[in-house]
């Protein structure tokens, strides 16, 4: 199997990945990638959500490059071609679009140069800056990021003109590949490209995630949790900044502490599309959080956020603790370069804590499980957090007639949990817990019809009554956990702060016989069994 990837600027964890993946002594457990396509409704009124079939054979990544490298030519990917419909589902491109691979478009191509960056996700044409928020997320983590850009490929050494990237779906890691042609107009990348003009790491991802989705038209909206989990196999909470929980700075910088990924925005004015305001933010567009800090500013101790824009560009916050603001002039110099401190038009900007909750009204965070830490102790060496959550996961499907019984007024399949223990850093003696349930596929077959249905979940406390709980159960008890509503989201989660015990937990469709297949994972920091 020859690996390349030589040229490329890798920083250290990337190199000891890609010397890990050389002699073998780490194996990712990857599944090649495989569209999934509907199957015929067993009802007959349309496409069925529950175990799509695979639409074309696998590709191997090495076997595909050997092949092109010994028969000299460049590869042609057969299931993603350089055709109108890998850009649109729905109609024909407003213009021209010329498919050029990077070398058309500069002399020198290269993947990555002198390391990734946050400042390396440019948005393009596309309505995708949940894309753009997460993979600048990515960045930060070097562990993380080769996770999902392989280290073992190159424009150079064992060049073909194939590309992998590695996706999480729906907990399994796939391997999508992909050809390097990108789409152009007048020789420049029409979508996500890097600051620097030869790399094209973030551009060749984008478009291994518009493969994952069946087209770059499919990418237009969503939610930066979605791209977040998809990188990372994470699980991702909501938090209206309206009504925040009392101890939001302090979970935040456990989450930090813990290796979890941020994201925020501002909602959207139905009138404008990505409104911009006097302040320099812009509603209904997705910003990464990419970090935290308390300094002294001109009236004692500050908490500061550092915020990015996945425009890259001067659309920047320009409130207290903006570029060049006087605050600045309280910090020590020493500090400000500890902190990475930099005044250009990049997107980045840093906010005190306070304004951040003034001006945002939504934030994301994803929580990165044991699996995931596992992993990058196994790749890198590395322990990325010094605390981890405890989990488990279930699979399951609603069924017409069968489990997609509905919310609360009908019957679907229960799920026993017990929290043994209890939360190490408090004296009251509650766990914290996370319910998250997830619709397979959605994104997949939407250009099929298959949206989102609204789904959710409620949680009641067993006692010490064992075995299969009766209707009876459920009509004479309320829920003592649920999720805020039934939406028509990807993935609905909810965090509780409860005592140790038996609970059961019941995920749903809001209407009866809505068939989808699902995930439900529950973290917590103490102890868990389930089944």
């Amino acid at each position: 199997m020859g690996l390349g990837g030589k040229d490329n600027s890798l920083g250290n964890i990337g190199k000891v990945i890609l010397d890990n993946i050389i002699s073998g002594k780490f194996r990712r457990d990857v599944d090649p990638f495989v569209r999934p396509e509907p199957r015929p409704d067993r009802g007959g009124t349309g496409p069925s959500p529950i175990q799509p079939i695979p639409s074309h054979e696998p590709l191997d990544f090495y076997a595909e490059r050997d092949r092109c490298l010994a028969e000299k030519r460049l590869f042609e990917d057969p299931h993603f071609p350089a055709q109108d419909s890998s850009l649109f589902y729905s109609r024909s491109p407003p213009k021209r679009v010329d498919w050029l691979r990077p070398g058309e478009i500069v002399r020198e191509p290269q993947l990555i140069t002198e390391g990734h960056s946050r400042f390396d996700v440019i948005q393009g044409e596309l309505g995708d800056c949940w894309l753009l928020a997460a993979a600048a997320n990515l960045t930060l983590k070097d562990e993380l990021f080769y996770r999902v850009v392989p280290p073992d490929q190159s424009f150079t050494e064992n060049y073909a003109g194939i590309f992998h990237f590695q996706f999480w779906q729906y907990g399994k890691w796939v391997d999508v590949v992909i050809d390097d042609r990108l789409p152009t107009s007048n020789g420049e990348l029409l979508y996500m490209h890097s600051k620097s003009h030869n790399e094209f790491w973030s551009a060749l991802l984008e478009k291994a995630y518009a493969k994952l989705y069946g087209s770059y038209e499919a990418l237009k909206g969503g939610t930066t949790s979605e791209a977040l989990e998809d990188m990372t196999g994470g699980l991702t909470e909501f938090f209206d900044l309206h009504q925040p929980p009392k101890n939001i700075m302090q979970m935040m910088m456990r989450g930090f502490e813990m290796g979890s990924l941020f994201g925020c925005s501002i909602e959207a004015d139905p009138s404008v599309w990505e409104a911009k305001l006097s302040n320099g933010l812009v509603k209904g567009h997705a910003y990464s959080i990419t970090g935290m800090r308390i300094v002294n500013g001109p009236n004692g101790q500050v908490c500061l956020m550092r915020v990015r824009n996945p425009w890259g560009n001067e659309q920047e916050w320009n409130g207290p603790w903006s570029d060049n603001s006087y605050e600045w002039r309280s910090v020590p110099d020493n500090v400000k370069e500890e902190m990475g401190l930099r005044f250009d038009h990049d997107g980045e900007f840093w906010m005190s804590f306070e304004d951040f909750m003034r001006n945002f009204e939504k934030m994301e965070i994803c929580n990165l499980g044991p699996d995931v830490m596992d992993e990058v102790y196994q790749m890198t060496g590395v322990r990325a957090a010094s605390n981890t959550w405890a989990a488990n996961t279930h699979d399951g499907a609603w069924i017409r007639n069968q489990t997609a019984g509905g919310c609360r007024n009908y019957i679907s399949t229960p799920y026993r949990v017990q929290l043994t223990d209890s939360d190490p850093d408090d004296d009251d003696e509650l766990c914290t817990v996370i319910f998250a349930v997830m619709q397979k596929h959605r994104r997949n077959l939407k250009a099929q019809g298959l949206d989102n249905v609204p789904i959710g979940f409620a949680v009641y406390d067993a006692g010490n009554i064992s075995g299969r709980l009766s209707k009876q159960f459920f009509q004479a008890n309320k829920s003592s956990m649920r999720s805020a509503a039934f939406i028509n989201l990807r993935e609905m989660t909810g965090r509780f702060r409860v005592p140790p015990g038996n609970y059961v937990v019941v995920p749903s469709t809001f209407e009866p016989n809505e068939e989808a297949e699902f995930m439900l994972r529950v973290y917590t920091n103490g102890f868990i069994e389930s089944e």
